[in-house]
């Protein structure tokens, strides 16, 4: 008999307030998806907390009944880790509150908030942090992550701007990290493997509410021009201007000629975190390329840009992501993502690379978990599809582009884009030096691998 057909609500406890979903309730079709429909998981239980409390008492039913534990922020892990077979889920969607003390410059953020409900809080006092370039990304998953954005290169990444947090740890336990700094660097990039952060605080940044930001598309057949340019300008862009070379096929966006659409484009995304007037004039390298199918590239809103995605990349498609740090981008590396392009397998796939550097190499290497901030690019390769089901020719091109880009690659890899059959590649997201700190972290913390629903930390025997 599985756990799922023998496990009810009960097990939470009376002290439970927040909301219980079983395979029996009608909600739990919907309650027990995540954002990757590759993702196909069937768990005991769904609880949602309202409270610190609520969460205290689903961490130790599930350890004593021995359920598997997955804990869900935004739901938008490629690799599927806010779900789980015959277990327990704990959906932190109730819990998004987000207050906002602009003399302090802190944003104090639950645990289940996404972005599009954090940027819009603090941009009524021109302020914001790093954030998901969709605004359903989950606040949690994408900061213990690293949190690679629009505003990386002005600012640093999302968990550069952690300050603190409060965890529920595997015993049921509350700790803040003012009481331990080592967790705080921890959580700087160490994923979930601690606990439950039920409480994010972040340092906010001046920024906006409009910003220089948005794409300028050319054909395909420009891809080995275009990608040249970003790669001999990038070393001369100001680090307020942070940059991505994205290259897919056309859609059939009204913006773009209709001749154009499902054929193969390259562009040029990015945002200026500064003035409008320094933002264009940052751009302007960018814009005299000439010729495109498209310029998008406009004084707007932060939070327009922050959302302007979100059509495509709505739940409910098939994704196989693999990426790589990158230590340049010479012509050969170029000639492969050309040849790439001309054989993308789906139409809303597609491969990119944002440029890091800037503040992301500011912070040290011992500052925090995440690593690998002296990388210039990171390739991410993102397979999506809907029909046909079948994934085999998907995953096949996406390991493909992996695998040729190997002669380029920096080393390392960034758990945030890792699927889920790259657990044997943790190791190198932190190094040997780090991993060895985050298991010392783990076994005082987790011993027993309570939270090894993500890409786990193993504390060993």
């Amino acid at each position: 008999m599985s756990a799922r057909s023998s496990i009810d609500g009960s097990v939470l406890g009376d002290g439970f307030g927040g909301e219980v979903i079983t395979p029996d309730d009608p909600g739990y079709e919907e309650g027990r998806r995540v954002w990757n429909a590759s993702i196909d998981r069937r768990p005991a239980l769904v609880a949602r907390p309202r409270s610190v409390d609520d969460v205290r008492a689903a961490v130790r039913a599930g350890r004593e009944h021995g359920l598997p534990i997955a804990v869900r922020g935004g739901g938008h892990s490629v690799a599927g880790h806010g779900t789980c077979d015959d277990g327990l889920v704990i959906d932190l969607s109730a819990m998004r509150g987000v207050e906002v003390d602009p003399e302090r410059r802190r944003a104090r953020v639950g645990p289940g908030a996404v972005w599009g409900d954090v940027d819009p809080v603090t941009q009524e006092h021109g302020l914001a942090v790093t954030g998901g370039l969709i605004s359903s990304t989950g606040v949690a998953g994408f900061t213990l992550g690293g949190g690679i954005g629009w505003l990386q290169r002005a600012f640093g990444l999302a968990c550069d701007s952690l300050v603190a947090a409060e965890v529920v740890t595997a015993s049921g336990d509350v700790v803040r990290t003012d009481d331990d700094p080592e967790l705080l660097w921890g959580l700087r990039g160490g994923g979930g493997n601690f606990g439950v952060v039920t409480s994010f605080e972040l340092a906010l940044h001046p920024v906006g509410p409009e910003v220089m930001a948005g794409m300028i598309v050319w054909p395909g057949e420009r891809a080995p021009e275009v990608a040249r340019f970003f790669r001999d300008h990038l070393p001369d862009a100001p680090r307020e201007l942070t940059l991505g070379l994205v290259m897919r096929l056309a859609p059939p966006a009204p913006f773009l000629p209709p001749q154009a659409h499902g054929r193969p484009m390259v562009a040029i995304a990015g945002m200026h975190a500064g003035s409008i007037e320094d933002g264009e004039r940052a751009f302007a390298p960018v814009k005299a390329l000439g010729s495109p199918l498209a310029d998008l590239v406009a004084p707007r809103p932060y939070v327009e840009m922050q959302s302007m995605q979100d059509a495509a990349w709505e739940p409910g498609a098939q994704n196989y992501w693999k990426a790589e740090y990158l230590s340049g981008l010479p012509d050969a590396a170029i000639d492969v993502l050309a040849e790439h392009l001309a054989t993308i397998t789906s139409p809303i796939s597609d491969f990119k690379m944002p440029y890091l550097l800037g503040a992301v190499a500011d912070v040290g290497e011992d500052d925090s978990a995440y690593g690998h901030r002296d990388a210039p690019l990171i390739l991410n390769i993102n397979a999506r599809w809907q029909d046909p089901p079948e994934p085999e020719p998907h995953i096949a091109w996406t390991r493909g582009l992996w695998e040729a880009m190997q002669p380029h690659s920096a080393g390392g890899g960034y758990t945030n884009f890792m699927g889920a059959d790259e657990g044997d590649r943790v190791a190198e997201a932190y190094g040997s030096a780090k991993l060895s700190r985050l298991v010392e972290l783990k076994r005082r913390y987790d011993p027993d691998n309570i939270f090894r629903l993500n890409h786990n930390i193993d504390p060993g025997p």
